[in-house]
């Protein structure tokens, strides 16, 4: 990778680390079901207007919408506001690559081989710390919401990478905008009509995440994914919890125990063990099964 796209890659994943604790200020004046639905409504608007139409059928979009968009988000923003600290949230996040690997296996037919079943003991140990440290200090309501997320997170990108979607970017307005009504219907339902009067804190919260971490991130994204493959790309999103859990202690107080270290190390370890190859699997891949989908 060039250097500066080099730069890029860890700068974007210093954005969505960041983006945790962007999203606390927030919900210090809205609502998490709000929140999240007026983030993807400026998302989505007006950047309709100049991107043409998604590139993959509508029920792929749909389908990310509802698992990313209305899932992943809400459950998070909700645990949250429920006490999960924006640090802790980006670290517990991650948990959705496991999910992902095991969805892989299950749906998919992709093969658990003992690389991945290594990375994935550690990682999971991680948690399990991240659990019972939690759980003794904090509501566990809120760890297993965020948990449930990361599941949602999971199954939504099971989805796009069954869809394919030829322009990120373009991609992820089309599912901003197709997971604004629900959200805003969820919103009202439980949490009654909305109310804007919000200061001028909650409002550059809403515009750091709808347009520097939605649209210029994924945008971003795709621009790495377009020049480089998955497999290099990928790899530098383990930095989030990193920058996550650095910039939460740094503005917003949150405490780095040795806990929450180990658990980091854990889960990072584990999740770039379970997906990278041996040197040997490498050099001379064995042959995969008849009728397996493409990666």
């Amino acid at each position: 990778m060039r250097a500066r796209h080099l730069a890029l890659a860890v700068g974007l994943a210093a954005v969505w680390g960041v983006n945790f604790v962007v999203m606390e200020v927030g919900l210090r004046h809205f609502p998490p079901l709000l929140y999240a639905a007026l983030r993807f409504a400026l998302a989505a608007f007006p950047a309709l207007l100049i991107v043409g139409r998604p590139g993959v059928p509508w029920r792929w979009v749909a389908g990310v919408a509802a698992t990313v968009g209305v899932g992943q988000f809400g459950l998070l923003l909700i645990g949250m506001r429920m006490g999960m600290p924006p640090g802790l949230a980006s670290l517990v996040l991650q948990a959705q690559s496991l999910i992902t690997v095991v969805v892989a296996v299950l749906l998919l037919g992709e093969r658990l081989t003992r690389r991945r079943v290594a990375g994935l003991g550690l990682a999971l140990g991680g948690l399990v710390i991240v659990a019972v440290d939690f759980g003794l200090s904090g509501p566990f309501a809120a760890f297993a919401l965020c948990l449930a997320a990361a599941a949602s997170w999971s199954a939504g990108t099971v989805i796009q990478r069954r869809a394919a979607p030829p322009d990120s970017l373009r991609f992820m307005v089309w599912v901003s905008a197709l997971a604004t009504p629900p959200l805003f219907l969820l919103s009202y339902v439980v949490e009654g009509p909305p109310d804007l009067a919000a200061p001028l804190a909650g409002w550059a919260s809403l515009a750091f995440v709808a347009f520097v971490s939605t649209l210029g991130g994924f945008g971003l994204w795709g621009f790495l994914l377009r020049r480089y493959d998955a497999s290099v790309v990928a790899p530098y999103t383990l930095l989030i919890p990193v920058f996550g859990m650095s910039s939460s202690a740094l503005l917003v107080g949150e405490p780095i125990t040795w806990a929450k270290v180990a658990a980091a190390v854990l889960i990072v370890c584990g999740v770039l063990y379970a997906g990278t190859r041996s040197r040997t699997a490498a050099v001379a891949p064995e042959p995969e099964p008849a009728g397996q989908p493409v990666r």
